[in-house]
């Protein structure tokens, strides 16, 4: 518990990052364009949460906004890891859904994860905006890097998971104060 304290009041540094994102996020919105999310094992889960507060609704009721998981659909995955290799898993599907203007949330305990840092790497090359939830040290690309300044992945995931609702909340703020 105590470790968790004291992660949770390092992180008001991220306060500025958080905002940033959001910003991000409701701009590719406002354009057309939608939020892509890949992650790992707990952080799978973390992108599907995130994905569900923005297609469904975090407080007031509101229209859907375009978000999708790519750790969510079982063939693509399989086909993908079995054809292509796992570290391919969710590069291969930045590909082909990934547009100019849209955003990548990549989540990552540790930064080491090869298939969300090829993610990261194809959506920086199609000209996605990244946003890149980590812990650890490890250095990672993207427009905006919350890092979670412990090694320890169930104190990370318990404060990505934090930082992932209130950047839902922040999103949603922005929009409904959008003209």
């Amino acid at each position: 518990m105590e470790e968790l304290r004291a992660l949770l009041a390092d992180i008001a540094e991220l306060e500025d990052g958080v905002h940033e994102a959001a910003e991000v996020i409701v701009r590719a919105i406002a354009s057309g364009g939608k939020v892509l999310v890949c992650g790992n094992g707990g952080s799978a889960t973390d992108a599907q949460h995130f994905v569900a507060e923005l297609v469904g609704r975090m407080g007031e009721e509101r229209e859907p906004l375009p978000a999708l998981a790519l750790t969510s659909d079982t063939a693509v995955l399989t086909a993908l890891a079995n054809d292509y290799g796992y570290a391919e898993v969710f590069a291969r599907q930045v590909g082909a859904l990934g547009r100019s203007g849209d955003v990548l949330v990549a989540i990552s305990t540790s930064g080491r994860s090869r298939n969300v840092n090829r993610a990261v790497d194809e959506a920086l090359g199609l000209g996605l905006k990244v946003i890149y939830l980590v812990g650890g040290d490890f250095e990672v690309a993207g427009h905006i890097v919350l890092r979670v300044p412990s090694a320890n992945a169930q104190r990370v995931q318990e404060v990505h998971r934090f930082l992932l609702h209130v950047l839902a909340e922040e999103v949603e703020e922005m929009l409904r104060k959008r003209p």
